[in-house]
């Protein structure tokens, strides 16, 4: 009996194709870049895992006021081990902020970090949409240059609960200013970059 639906962050675009019903499709990108602000970071890059999330990254960097790079990596199967062969932009003694919309093993955040260390990074964190995280990778982050991943809360997931190296932010006040908007006949376009400030107090 559903006559609308709202989701967050399609891993795929082409997706919203599959509903015959109206889809109302939002990102994470407000809730994590008002994290990363209470970070105080300065001299921050955003890096991109590769150029297919490019897109996203440079949304980041637009609402952070941060530059951009991007891995480019290579697959040689269809795991989520690919090798990092080189980094697009200027990393060279400044902090990274990896965005991505998901992980499973951990192993692209992981292999990227430690090529941007190579580079001369300085602190590195991650920013995801959704974590589904498994237990080797909560252990792969663990033991890697990452020192937060930051992700929502669209996905429960118990390995991340207290974990000093993971932190889960609520992705409420998107969903519920959404109703508010939907049920006002106000544009939802606009929460795809930015929430009223008043929404996190």
């Amino acid at each position: 009996g559903a006559d609308r639906i709202m989701v967050q962050d399609l891993h795929c675009g082409q997706i919203q194709g599959f509903f015959k019903k109206p889809l109302d499709h939002v990102y994470a990108l407000p809730v994590l870049a008002q994290y990363v602000k209470s970070l105080h970071l300065d001299n921050t890059v955003v890096v991109s895992p590769d150029a297919g999330y490019a897109k996203q990254a440079r949304r980041f960097g637009v609402a952070l006021n941060m530059p951009v790079a991007i891995g480019d990596k290579q697959r040689s199967d269809h795991t989520e081990n690919a090798e990092v062969l080189e980094i697009l932009g200027d990393i060279e003694g400044k902090n990274c902020l990896i965005v991505d919309d998901f992980t499973i093993s951990g192993g692209t955040l992981v292999n990227l970090a430690a090529a941007l260390k190579k580079k001369g990074a300085k602190r590195i964190f991650a920013a995801l949409s959704h974590n589904i995280i498994s237990e080797e990778g909560v252990k792969r982050i663990e033991n890697s240059p990452i020192e937060k991943l930051i992700s929502t809360d669209t996905v429960e997931n118990p390995r991340v609960i207290g974990h000093p190296k993971f932190k889960t932010l609520s992705v409420a006040p998107i969903f519920a200013e959404m109703v508010r908007r939907y049920h006002n006949y106000e544009s939802i376009n606009e929460l795809s970059d930015e929430l009223p400030e008043s929404l996190f107090k």
